[in-house]
């Protein structure tokens, strides 16, 4: 598909409107000079052509209109075009530069029937875009090649191919239906070619000898003989499903109940893979020739249509001002572009039970991002070191792995069949680990009866961690401390710290934590107390150096608050 703009499109933002019916050129920098890089047909007629200096353009006609081209606002323009062009295929791609830049792709396998037919189709898309003031050429065939070919140089503004029939179809059509570079034109014009034709009749080794690889390349796309990837603007879709309104909605609520009811329409297919969505795109089609796109990401993946719905509201709330449009919208779809295993599981027939279900906190964790934002919520993920500030990071964002969403049910299997959970195990032995997110590591399987204990790297280092308690508030850096102790390498009796004097009532440890030699940093050996003051109130210090061994002023630092 090729569309060019009217002039009242082209002049947007001119004091003065331009004259279709004259001469228009966009111009840009080039090679001595300023040079022609778009032109309209009356320029064309005219005598003007493509790539021409504009001091020979304006020899050649003196009441010619004059622009600057402006490619980033060009492939912005295009890039909305692709996404409205959606509703028609869920793969569209933009042409590039080898292309002119100036028009689409759509891949309408398997979706034409849906509009009638390749013939209804393309009328549709032609009225369509002649009400945005383009004025299109529309080609369908079998190759992209082709098609390209016959939009560009076509005798119709709407043509068909059928498969196979390329050959037929470009043996009369221009060189420069190929897509080629300038000087290869240029070089095969010298040699007497001029038609697509005359190099089909023709041997393909001299060619290949004379000229690079581009030449042959474009002739076997153009026919199928080789295939061609496109770059769809968006990835397409696994799963998909899309509606068209006999009236444009309006209201936020008749675009969630529309959005509902296909997200409904797509989880038998889910089902039925055995699948969850994981990330959605939502598509909204304005009747401006413009799309909404709105991404959701979920922490686990999920065949909850009532779910995803309530995700889907909480978003369009934070964009409602986006979402006011003038003329509504006339169409929308739902994408699925990441759907992860989900295989059925039984469901648990207590009516209360111990242990939180993963599925809560995936939905909690969807609520919280849609509602404050995909950074607002951060997961904190175990990481091998047993220096505290380093023993956990913070990703970007939140998700369960696909275990969690069976670890309860399997957790409460292995304790009804008397087997210890290894995760439960390691949480009573080491408790910060289930605030630093050891719940999300599946350590245990239980399926048909039999146990299989998979452990992880982390898994096996957590083994090994210290039985030592761990404060529920770990500070983001350990604060100094004025410490009073009876002797250098004693507890301390009594410490200041953010200005205010805490008498210790009790100290226990110390629990000593070397530094990691392979680092190479200056960090000294750590001895840890939890102290409790007279107020009881307990806090996590640690006195950094070893007496007489790797410092003689040992320093004290607040690490941590108990709850």
């Amino acid at each position: 598909m090729r569309a060019q703009a009217s002039a009242s499109l082209v002049d947007a933002g001119l004091s003065q409107p331009l004259d279709p019916s004259r001469s228009l050129v966009l111009i840009a920098a080039g090679k001595g000079g300023q040079r022609i890089v778009a032109l309209n047909r009356a320029a064309l007629e005219g005598g003007l052509s493509l790539g021409e200096l504009l001091s020979n353009a304006r020899s050649k006609l003196l009441d010619l209109q004059i622009c600057d081209a402006d490619p980033a606002a060009d492939a912005h323009a295009l890039r909305q075009l692709a996404l409205w062009a959606m509703q028609y295929s869920p793969l569209v791609a933009a042409w590039d530069e080898a292309s002119g830049a100036d028009g689409l792709f759509l891949d309408i396998t398997g979706v034409a029937h849906l509009f009638g037919g390749e013939e209804r189709l393309l009328a549709e898309l032609y009225q369509r875009l002649r009400g945005f003031d383009l004025y299109p050429r529309l080609a369908v065939a079998g190759t992209p090649g082709a098609a390209w070919a016959l939009a560009h140089h076509g005798k119709r503004h709407k043509m068909i191919v059928a498969s196979g029939s390329e050959w037929a179809a470009l043996e009369n059509l221009p060189l420069a239906a190929l897509r080629l570079p300038p000087e290869v034109l240029t070089a095969l014009r010298r040699l007497g070619f001029r038609r697509i034709g005359e190099l089909i009749e023709q041997p393909r080794a001299p060619f290949a000898a004379r000229f690079d690889v581009g030449l042959l390349a474009r002739l076997d796309q153009a026919l199928g003989s080789a295939p061609e990837p496109l770059l769809p603007v968006i990835p397409p879709p696994v799963y998909r499903a899309q509606a068209q309104f006999l009236e444009p909605i309006l209201a936020q609520e008749e675009v969630l109940e529309a959005a509902t009811r296909l997200l409904q329409s797509l989880m038998p297919d889910l089902a039925r893979a055995r699948v969850g969505a994981r990330l959605l795109r939502l598509l909204l089609f304005k009747m401006d020739g413009r799309a909404l796109v709105l991404d959701l990401g979920l922490a686990a993946p999920s065949r909850d249509a009532q779910h995803i719905a309530q995700l889907i509201g909480l978003r369009l709330h934070r964009l409602h001002c986006e979402l006011e449009t003038d003329f509504g919208f006339e169409a929308a779809a739902v994408h699925v572009l990441i759907a992860e295993a989900l295989p059925e599981r039984q469901h648990q027939l207590a009516i209360t039970t111990q242990d939180a279900a993963p599925e809560d906190l995936a939905l909690l964790v969807d609520r919280l991002q849609q509602r404050l934002g995909a950074g607002a919520v951060r997961q904190l993920i175990p990481f091998e070191s047993h220096i505290p500030e380093r023993a956990v990071q913070k990703s970007k964002g939140f998700a369960l792995p696909p275990a969690t969403a069976s670890a309860g049910n399997s957790a409460a299997n292995a304790r009804k069949a008397g087997v210890r959970s290894p995760l439960r195990d390691k949480r009573d032995r080491h408790p910060n680990l289930a605030a630093a997110g050891a719940a999300a590591v599946p350590l245990l399987d239980v399926a048909g009866g039999a146990e299989c204990a998979k452990e992880t790297p982390f898994a096996q280092w957590a083994t090994a961690v210290p039985t030592a308690a761990r404060p529920l508030m770990l500070l983001p850096r350990p604060e100094p401390a004025d410490v009073i102790a009876v002797v250098p390498e004693g507890p301390p009796r009594q410490f200041r710290w953010r200005g205010i004097p805490h008498q210790v009532a009790f100290a226990g440890g110390p629990e000593r934590i070397a530094p990691e030699w392979w680092r190479r940093t200056e960090a000294t050996t750590r001895d840890y107390y939890v102290v409790e003051d007279t107020g009881g109130r307990r806090f996590w210090l640690f006195r950094a150096g070893l007496y007489e061994r790797e410092t003689n002023t040992p320093k004290w630092f607040v690490h941590g608050v108990f709850a």
